[in-house]
């Protein structure tokens, strides 16, 4: 049987243009390299999983291609070959999580003198360089000011505020957004196709919606969701697995609570308890349900950017007051911070809703709208 090889490395970008998302920065790095106009030392930043260390490594390739110095790398020289192997001797890859001490660096800068063995550039990257002591900063500064010609450095950091000030400003900074589910979903739609694996819409964006912008947290979750659905991915099998609430059983919850009615609610409740356990990613399905009715209730317009439904929104948008939605927030947000030193998970979550219906029925008591 062949070895399987994870959807998040056998689909990771070797070139710009199968990068998704942050054209911003790819467009300033192509112009670059097609007008020879290149900085010494690249700072990218950005959260988990959004291209930092893809982008870095196709630059790589880009200074290193045996056709030479261009913004589209051949990708079957040998030099590419072997980035993308990492089998390459002139790109050296650290993680600076692992490598904090002083030593380390000093080591490292001392191999900065030797010219490349094969290639054009010597291309350092320095992961979560935001890691390293304040004694290796010291000494790699220096170095970082003024690298031989035939040495560039990339550094990547999810943490740049803890980056020292006299490092960042040597270097060309690069900010990585989280990408947008409509992003997300739709290079899930042509993986998936791609592998031959069927699926349901809502699923993917089940999936993109839980990556929180990170591709390759969302190639990750896709994984798990063909491995739980034997080759299928399904919107029920996504939801179930990442804990989330199916938005019909929101769309009760939140009927029910404006309505008052906590018997059903109680039933409802004993059903999504035995559908789905976690009930910590309940309390933020159901934060995020209030935010997006606040924010319906203010902007409307698009509904690619809420989590509910449209019918959802439109339902429920007029059953609660802006000043209602504020606090049933809040106890939410409350309710989820109590959650730790709750009995049980089911207890945390039907004590939070016990609490939105006493602020209901308080409500009726005063005969208040």
């Amino acid at each position: 049987m062949a070895e399987y090889t994870v959807l998040a490395r056998k689909y990771r970008p070797q070139k710009f243009a199968d990068m998704v998302g942050q054209q911003h920065v790819l467009s300033a790095l192509e112009n670059a390299l097609s007008s020879g106009r290149l900085h010494h030392a690249y700072l990218l930043t950005g959260t988990r999983g959004v291209g930092k260390t893809t982008i870095a490594r196709i630059l790589a390739k880009c200074l290193n291609c045996e056709k030479g110095v261009t913004a589209e790398p051949c990708g079957e020289c040998a030099n590419c070959r072997a980035i993308a192997d990492g089998t390459f001797p002139d790109l050296i890859e650290i993680d600076a999580a692992s490598r904090t001490k002083v030593e380390d660096t000093r080591e490292l800068l001392e191999n900065v003198q030797y010219k490349p063995m094969i290639g054009r550039f010597k291309v350092y990257i320095i992961d979560e360089v935001h890691m390293l002591s304040n004694s290796s900063f010291n000494a790699l500064l220096k170095t970082l000011e003024e690298p031989p010609e035939y040495v560039k450095f990339i550094l990547a950091t999810t943490d740049p505020q803890k980056l020292p000030v006299t490092v960042v400003s040597r270097c060309m900074q690069f900010q990585l957004k989280a990408l947008s589910r409509e992003d997300i979903a739709g290079q899930l739609e042509h993986v998936l196709t791609a592998e031959g694996i069927t699926f349901e819409k809502d699923g993917i964006l089940e999936l993109a919606r839980a990556a929180r912008g990170s591709m390759r947290d969302a190639l990750s979750l896709t994984d798990q969701a063909v491995a739980l659905g034997n080759g299928n991915v399904t919107a029920a099998g996504v939801l179930a697995m990442i804990g989330t609430l199916d938005s019909s059983y929101l769309a009760d919850i939140l009927k029910l609570v404006a309505q008052g009615d906590g018997s059903r609610l109680h039933e409802v409740l004993a059903t999504v308890a035995s559908v789905t356990p976690d009930f910590d990613a309940l309390h933020l399905s159901l934060a995020r349900a209030f935010h997006d009715l606040a924010l319906y209730q203010m902007l409307g317009g698009d509904a690619d950017i809420y989590s509910l439904r449209p019918e959802v929104l439109q339902a429920l948008a007029g059953a609660f007051s802006p000043q209602e939605l504020q606090l049933y927030y809040q106890i939410v947000l409350e309710g989820r911070r109590e959650f730790p030193y709750a009995p049980d998970g089911f207890s945390a979550f039907e004590m939070t809703m016990l609490r939105l219906l006493a602020f209901n029925l308080k409500k009726k008591e005063y005969g208040l709208k």
